[in-house]
């Protein structure tokens, strides 16, 4: 069977803002399929302005603390950017695209089926780099 891409309707440029993009994000990563021990927080970084739209910039932090080590030794981030253009009509929908951290692949949440593995990766190759330092 053919996997279909879990996503949300996200809001028209007109209706967007910094604190709805939050929230749409929020609800966007809901759909994702991880284990419930994974925890993040969410933060909006910056506005940046450019000739035909502004982008809007926010990082999710992930890790999965324990009881044993209630601080992680690592933690993974996925940058998300909500893009709203200057040029097509403001009806439509924000843009909306993520890259992993140390990654440059850029994703989008239309086409791409989020995974648990990536941020695992992430965690590991951290903590195998500070092991050999």
């Amino acid at each position: 069977a053919e996997y279909v891409s879990k996503n949300i309707e996200w809001t028209t440029c007109k209706k967007f803002t910094v604190e709805r993009g939050q929230q749409q994000i929020e609800e966007y990563i809901a759909t994702w399929e991880i284990h419930e021990s994974w925890l993040h927080w969410t933060e909006f970084l910056q506005e940046e302005e450019l000739k035909n739209s502004k982008r809007y910039h926010y990082r999710v932090c992930w890790s999965t603390p324990t009881r044993r080590k209630p601080i992680p030794r690592a933690t993974a981030s996925v940058y998300f950017v909500i893009e709203i253009s200057k040029i097509k009509p403001a009806t439509l929908p924000v843009e909306v695209f993520f890259v992993l951290e140390s990654s440059r692949l850029i994703h989008r949440p239309e086409k791409c089926r989020f995974r648990e593995k990536w941020l695992k990766d992430i965690i590991e190759n951290k903590i195998i780099l500070m092991e050999s330092l």
